[in-house]
């Protein structure tokens, strides 16, 4: 099956894999989860053939992309999808006037990950949603 992975306005979809990893699989509250800002973000969905297996948001401000509620479906793990879902937030972040850098919150656990597409660890460890993360940046 051929990963593909772009820009959507199918929010409803996207809300339904944060829904099923954040929520369901790492006990993140529905109100944390659910912040309110959807409808002001951009929409990345990633699917296999027909299938949506995840997703991203960016939110900006200023100068700045902020990628986030970066997500992929336990069973469709270690295919590769989480990374063509950032890069393909970055290569359209580059693309826009003025935004000259991405940041994101990484779990601490992802931040090798993140790294490797180029990202940069700043400032002190946080906790969100009860889990450890760290801002990360990139220019662009």
């Amino acid at each position: 099956m051929m990963l593909e992975v772009g820009l959507t306005q199918d929010v409803d979809t996207c809300l339904a894999l944060r829904r099923a990893v954040f929520i369901d699989e790492q006990g993140v509250s529905e109100a944390e989860e659910m912040d309110g800002r959807d409808a002001e973000a951009l929409h990345l969905l990633a699917t296999l053939g027909d299938l949506p297996v995840g997703c991203a948001r960016i939110l900006l401000k200023g100068d700045t992309g902020k990628i986030g509620r970066v997500c992929v479906l336990c069973a469709a793990r270690g295919k590769g999808i989480g990374a063509a879902l950032v890069q393909a937030c970055a290569d359209h972040l580059a693309t826009l006037p003025g935004i000259t850098r991405a940041e994101l919150g990484a779990q601490t656990h992802a931040i090798g990950f993140y790294e490797a597409l180029g990202f940069v660890a700043y400032g002190p460890e946080y906790d969100d949603a009860g889990i450890p993360h760290r801002d990360m940046e990139r220019a662009l």
